[in-house]
């Protein structure tokens, strides 16, 4: 690993530190990094671009972990850290993300989707078309100190499936991930952000500790972790907006307590 010349959290100056610390843990949601020149949906960003964004978390006294490190952090007490995710198991993690994560002292969790080892991403009717981690990938990427949390399988809407393809999605994708890695694993993230209290519910019942959202409204909990899009477009000041926003929005300490058992209300 690089050395890193960014201050740590515990090192930074008052001045440069995060104001918001007693909230909602942030958690900031990227996808494909690489050449962000044909991208309908803006979900990509360029290896240099992660690099100064990751700079400017760094300047501001917080590093980036994956969601199961932070929420065990926040729930300790521990400041200083912000979650790093990665939908849908692009390949290009591998070789653009992982060594600028690296270069900064950061981890992050991928969420990938083991019902389509080495395809592409079919869902996105506008492409372009993308390649996903193959079985050996996803296990280089567990090996490669990243956390590996599931996306489903097929990348669905969870909220339109019957109760069995849901299963499917939920329990089936833990258990082929965990015959992958070695290691079940303890996150969820649920495709194009979707999910009602039946999915929540279908995640927690399947064994997961934790499911990211993106903006879960009434359902917030630690089933339903709220995230902020991240762009090629977002540099310092509308990181701190961005920040900001979130800071606004969940003010409150998380909310540690799982969906309540027993499917819809």
């Amino acid at each position: 690993m690089a050395a890193d010349p960014s201050p740590r959290p515990a090192d930074a100056p008052p001045h440069r530190r995060r104001p918001h610390t007693r909230r909602q843990p942030w958690i900031l949601t990227y996808h494909s990094v690489t050449d962000p020149t044909e991208d309908p949906y803006g979900i990509t960003v360029s290896p240099r671009r992660l690099g100064e964004q990751l700079s400017w978390l760094r300047s501001r006294g917080l590093r980036g972990v994956g969601v199961a490190e932070l929420m065990r952090a926040h729930a300790a007490g521990r400041r200083g850290f912000v979650g790093l995710t990665f939908d849908d198991g692009y390949a290009d993690f591998l070789s653009e993300a992982l060594p600028v994560l690296r270069e900064h002292g950061c981890t992050a969790t991928v969420f990938v989707l083991p019902g389509r080892p080495g395809g592409e991403n079919v869902w996105d009717p506008l492409g372009p078309r993308k390649p996903l981690l193959t079985r050996d990938g996803i296990r280089r990427v567990a090996e490669a100190g990243m956390e590996v949390g599931s996306h489903g399988l097929l990348h669905q809407d969870l909220t339109r499936l019957t109760d069995g393809e849901l299963r499917e999605e939920t329990v089936r994708s833990r258990q082929s991930l965990g015959e992958l890695t070695g290691t079940l694993p303890e996150g969820f993230c649920y495709p194009y952000g979707f999910l009602d209290r039946r999915v929540a519910e279908a995640v927690r019942s399947a064994g997961y500790g934790y499911g990211c959202a993106l903006a879960p409204g009434p359902l917030l909990s630690r089933f339903a972790l709220p995230r902020t899009h991240i762009s090629q477009a977002d540099r310092g000041v509308r990181l701190w907006a961005k920040d900001l926003r979130h800071g606004l929005r969940h003010g409150a300490a998380p909310a540690a307590s799982p969906v309540p058992a027993g499917g819809p209300r």
